[in-house]
């Protein structure tokens, strides 16, 4: 079952406090996935265990138990194009391992440092 981004992200984007959101869907090397989702949040707001259940339980009545990711990951800032698109695609390839130079194309991002995160995160990965 293919899960459209879109659909995460505007029953993600609707929970109070939740500001962005990208979601992407990784192979591992040992043939399964994971699909960690990253949200952007109001300044008075915390990650904490009742804000990742209620986004998990929207997620599952609004949409299927399929569309509930691995993991709730904070983030200060989402990274786009300079044409307002989210880059899920090279988010997904640097978190599988591609150097950020063929992933990203900095010229073309609104907010170039938005992809430190998610280098760190890699690193982390692999």
């Amino acid at each position: 079952m293919r899960i459209g981004t879109a659909e995460i992200y505007r029953v993600v984007e609707q929970v109070s406090g939740v500001i962005d959101s990208l979601v992407v869907c990784c192979e591992l090397k040992d043939g399964g996935f994971y699909m960690p989702l990253f949200v952007q949040l109001a300044d008075n707001m915390t990650l904490n265990e009742n804000l990742i259940h209620e986004i998990k339980t929207e997620l599952r009545t609004k949409c299927s138990p399929r569309h509930i990711p691995d993991e709730i990951l904070i983030i200060s800032e989402i990274p786009y194009t300079l044409t307002g698109k989210k880059m899920e695609i090279p988010v997904r390839k640097v978190l599988m391992g591609n150097p950020v130079n063929t992933a990203f194309n900095i010229d073309s991002m609104k907010n170039p440092k938005s992809i430190d995160y998610f280098l760190k995160l890699s690193q982390k990965l692999m």
